[in-house]
């Protein structure tokens, strides 16, 4: 049984890069229950903090835990079959690859690979045309992922990260390039993700606040490699953090449990300070 820390958790990590340190004494907890937003500028670390999950770049200084496994003593390559990841970069190399359906993707996730190098069974196949009706694409099935729309090939990307039933879903930046309502349809998706009692563990990447949907409950707010402010979600998103993270006045709103943000002109906050 997975310890109350056993989702995911780093201990005073820090990480150097060709001399200069991209992340500084960083202590960060996600335990059960729990679906997190990571919040930052391009260049705040949020890229990095994937990178050292997926074992893909190693600590400088620090400890790591992913799913109670220690780093320096787990089995990197197995541990990341209870990862999932979604991302831009997923779609780009399946739609170079051109020949495969959307059925394929998805099958190909049982074992992480780009194109399918394993023996598929008739389970595989129920298993992967379920996961299709649920994310409501199942007529996309027999279609070629490269013939695709921006958030059709999103949303099978997320049906191959959940086909080796992950234990925790990395969505890095997932609404990149989606038009406002591909985007829309790709944040319901997410939600309805959240919600799926005994589903994985949410890790969304982004820095547009207006996509943290209901259903996320913590959030990370990074700036240039520290953390500004993290917890849950209403404490953590305040104008005051996100000033802090962004570099720029603003003023937010909460609207069924979704934040809106928008920027305050500099004659905006000179009349505020009359």
């Amino acid at each position: 049984m997975m310890t109350e820390q056993g989702v995911v958790s780093l201990k005073n990590v820090s990480w150097q890069r060709e001399g200069k340190s991209i992340l500084h004494n960083f202590s960060w907890n996600v335990t059960p229950n729990e679906h997190w937003v990571i919040l930052g500028l391009n260049g705040s670390g949020k890229t990095s903090i994937l990178q050292l999950l997926m074992g893909y770049q190693w600590a400088s200084k620090g400890e790591i835990h992913v799913l109670d496994q220690k780093f320096g003593q787990a089995n990197i390559p197995e541990l990341r079959k209870s990862i999932g990841w979604v991302s831009a970069s997923i779609d780009e190399r399946y739609a170079a690859r051109g020949r495969d359906t959307a059925l394929d993707v998805v099958l190909s996730g049982k074992h992480a690979s780009i194109g399918i190098y394993d023996k598929i069974t008739s389970e595989d196949v129920s298993e992967a045309t379920l996961l299709l009706q649920e994310l409501k694409i199942e007529q996309l099935s027999g279609q070629r992922f490269s013939s695709l729309s921006q958030g059709e090939k999103r949303r099978v990307i997320i049906a191959r990260a959940l086909m080796a039933k992950p234990k925790i879903l990395i969505l890095d930046e997932p609404c990149n390039g989606l038009d406002i309502f591909s985007r829309e349809q790709l944040l319901e998706t997410i939600q309805s993700l959240a919600e799926t009692k005994g589903g994985p563990t949410l890790l969304y990447v982004t820095h547009h606040i207006e996509e943290v949907v209901p259903a996320i409950s913590h959030a990370l707010l990074l700036n240039n490699g520290s953390i500004v402010a993290k917890g849950e979600k209403q404490s953590t998103l305040t104008e005051e953090n996100l000033e802090k993270t962004f570099q720029l006045p603003l003023r937010l709103k909460w609207e069924e449990d979704r934040l809106w943000l928008s920027i305050q002109s500099k004659q905006t906050v000179t009349d505020d300070q009359k």
